[in-house]
């Protein structure tokens, strides 16, 4: 797909972050748009920027939706085709992080994450594709992460979700591949991009003393980790999309880890436990007792 003006996307996640930024972008280049997030508010400030922003007389929709409920996705894709008349691409971005050890790591958050992060990317992928097929030229686009190729300790819910969503739009793009229907798909992996996941994801109390030294801390340095705007994000995935990549990278972090785990794609794990015992809390020791502790008081 070389151009957006005058096609219809959808995109998940559209309230902040990465959602928002493809939607400003899409809309500058005269796409019209069907926006979904669960943060009502955040989504109706990013309708209000497109229309400030945009020169380009584009449709813009919105709508409250949870990606984990199947039915409800079912309803805004077909609702989606109705109002615009069609839909040529599909941004199943929405998206959030877990922290815990999977010893832990209570079920109620494993299911959490992986209803938004997993099947929100299949219910998203299933409801709309019939309708990318109809417009005759369509494309998925399905966000993954940096640990989606590379994992570590204390993320295993994410890191499970991420690679899920890889290996789900992997075999999508060669059954797509294999069907010729005019649809494609692209798997994107950000590294550190600056949005609202951090402030929105989920530390659990067990990684306190074992990988962090406090949830405020963590969110701290976690937000450090954030080197690429989401703007910049946009950018490169629409650019993607274009060149109808099968993987996107986006970040310099992501294209080191992604080169690490090529590299070494078993013994880059020792690499990753020998740096989080350098960066992991240090144990005190205890003090030896004091010779006057162990006199007998008078």
């Amino acid at each position: 797909m070389k151009s957006f003006n005058g096609r219809v996307a959808a995109i998940t996640g559209a309230a902040s972050g990465m959602g928002r930024a493809l939607a400003l972008a899409l809309a500058r280049e005269g796409c019209h748009l069907a926006l979904a997030d669960k943060n009502q508010t955040g989504l109706q400030q990013t309708v209000e920027l497109i229309q400030r922003s945009s020169l380009a007389p584009i449709r813009v929709t919105s709508r409250e939706v949870d990606v984990a409920d199947r039915q409800a996705m079912e309803d805004w894709a077909a609702s989606c085709a109705a109002e615009h008349g069609q839909v040529n691409l599909i941004f199943n971005n929405a998206g959030v992080a877990l922290s815990s050890t999977v010893e832990g790591v209570d079920y109620a958050d494993l299911e959490w994450i992986v209803g938004i992060n997993f099947w929100g990317v299949v219910y998203g992928t299933k409801a709309f594709l019939p309708y990318l097929k109809a417009s005759g030229e369509g494309h998925v686009v399905n966000t993954s992460s940096v640990f989606g190729l590379f994992a570590q300790p204390g993320m295993s819910g994410y890191n499970a979700t991420k690679f899920a969503v890889r290996g789900f739009t992997e075999s999508l793009r060669q059954e797509l591949d294999l069907q010729r229907s005019g649809v494609s798909a692209t798997c994107v992996h950000p590294g550190g991009i600056r949005t609202d996941i951090c402030r929105s994801s989920r530390i659990d109390a067990n990684m306190t003393g074992f990988l962090i030294h406090s949830e405020q801390q963590a969110r701290a340095d976690f937000e450090k980790l954030f080197i690429t705007d989401a703007d910049q994000a946009a950018k490169v995935i629409l650019q993607g999309v274009r060149k109808n990549k099968r993987r996107v990278l986006i970040g310099r972090d992501a294209y080191a880890l992604d080169l690490l785990a090529r590299w070494l794609p078993a013994a880059y794990q020792g690499l990753v436990v020998f740096a989080s015992r350098r960066m992991a809390p240090k144990q005190r020791k205890a003090l030896p007792p004091s010779p006057l502790s162990e006199q007998e008081s008078p």
